[in-house]
C-alpha cells in the first residue's frame, strides 16, 4: 500500500496524466458508523446538507483528524488513508463523493502536470504536504462537483469534452479555495481555534459546554478539546473559566454591580461556585478583590454586601 508524503501523487507531475473517475454518488446517512477503510483512490466527500464525523488515521504526511463536517465543507483524501465516516443521531447527513486517480491515456486536454505548469496555485494544491485536506466551499465548488457527477451519470464515465473541461475545473476551483484559504493565514486547526475561542468569547455568560463550543464550530467535542490544549496549552474548560474569572474582576473593579449579581454576569449559576472558584483562582473571594481594588459596594443599610 503506498501512501505519498503530498496530497497527490508525484509521479502525476512528471508525466502526462489525466483524470479516471472510480466511482460519484449521492448518499444520505442517517445515525450510522463506518468502519475504518481505504480506497485506492483520491476521494472528495462533499457535505450537502446536516454535519457528519470523519476520523482519519496518522500517516507521515499528516497526524490523525476527527472532524465534523458541515453544510459546503468538504475533505480532499488522498488514496490508501485509513479514515471512516460517522452520523449521529441529530439527523441525516447528505454527501456527493467523488473517487478519482490519474492516468496515461491520449487526449488533446492539458494533463494535471501540464495544469501544474500553467497554474501555480495548482501545483501547490497537487504538492501539498499533507495526505488530506479540510476546506471549507464559498458556494463556488459544488455547481462544479454536481454537474460533473451528472455529466459521468449520463455518459457511464466516458470521458468528452464536458466532463474533461468540468474536471479541469474542479481542480482549479479546489486550488483556489485552498490558496484562499492558506492566503488568510488560518490552517485548518487555527481556524477552529479561532472560532472556538470567539464563541467562547460572546457566550462566556451562558451555560455553555464543552459540546456546544465544538457543535458552534463543527468538530467532534473530544478532537476540539485535543486540538486546543495542543494549540492554546490548556483545556478549553481551563480558558472558558480564565475568561469568566477575568470578566468577573473587571465587574467587580469597574462597576458597582453587586457580588451577588455577578456570577450570573459570567455564567456561573451557583453563587457559592463562583465564590469558591473566584478564590481558587485569583487566591482573593470576590469581596476581598472588590476592597483590594477600592472598588467598595455598599447597600442601602450601609454594610458591604457579601
Amino acid at each position: 500500500m503506498f501512501v505519498s508524503e503530498t496530497l497527490f501523487k508525484p509521479e502525476w507531475m512528471a508525466g502526462d496524466s489525466y483524470p479516471h473517475v472510480f466511482a460519484y454518488y449521492f448518499k444520505q446517512w442517517a445515525d450510522y458508523s463506518m468502519s475504518f477503510h481505504t480506497h485506492d483512490a483520491i476521494e472528495i466527500m462533499y457535505v450537502i446538507s446536516g454535519q457528519c464525523g470523519i476520523e482519519v488515521e496518522a500517516t507521515k504526511a499528516a497526524p490523525a483528524c476527527e472532524m465534523t463536517l458541515g453544510k459546503g465543507e468538504f475533505i480532499v483524501l488522498d488514496a490508501n488513508i485509513p479514515h471512516r465516516l460517522t452520523v449521529d443521531e441529530r439527523g441525516p447527513c447528505r454527501m456527493l463523493n467523488v473517487e478519482f486517480d490519474f492516468r496515461e491515456r491520449q487526449t488533446a486536454f492539458p494533463s494535471m502536470r501540464q495544469l501544474a505548469l500553467e497554474d501555480e496555485l495548482v501545483a501547490s494544491l497537487i504538492t501539498e504536504p499533507s495526505s488530506y485536506l479540510f476546506l471549507r466551499d464559498q458556494s463556488d465548488l459544488y455547481p462544479v462537483l454536481k454537474s460533473l457527477v451528472l455529466e459521468l451519470d449520463s455518459r457511464g464515465k466516458s470521458v468528452n469534452v464536458r466532463t474533461e473541461l468540468l474536471f479541469a475545473q474542479l481542480i482549479v476551483t479546489i486550488a483556489r479555495i485552498h490558496h484562499e484559504a492558506k492566503a488568510k493565514g488560518i490552517n485548518p486547526a487555527n481556524l477552529y481555534m479561532k472560532q472556538a475561542i470567539e464563541y467562547m468569547h460572546h457566550n462566556y455568560d451562558r451555560d455553555i459546554r464543552v459540546k456546544d463550543i465544538a457543535a458552534a464550530v463543527s468538530l467532534h467535542p473530544g478532537y476540539l478539546h485535543r486540538l486546543f490544549r495542543t494549540q492554546q496549552g490548556q483545556s478549553l474548560t481551563g480558558y472558558l473559566t480564565e475568561l469568566r474569572m477575568e470578566k468577573a474582576k473587571m465587574l467587580l473593579r469597574e462597576t458597582d454591580i453587586a457580588i451577588t449579581d455577578i456570577c450570573d454576569y459570567v455564567g456561573v449559576g451557583s453563587r457559592q461556585y463562583f465564590h469558591a472558584m473566584f478564590k481558587k483562582y485569583s487566591n482573593q473571594t470576590p469581596i476581598a478583590y472588590r476592597y483590594s481594588v477600592n472598588t467598595q459596594h455598599l447597600d442601602s443599610r450601609g454594610r458591604i454586601e457579601e
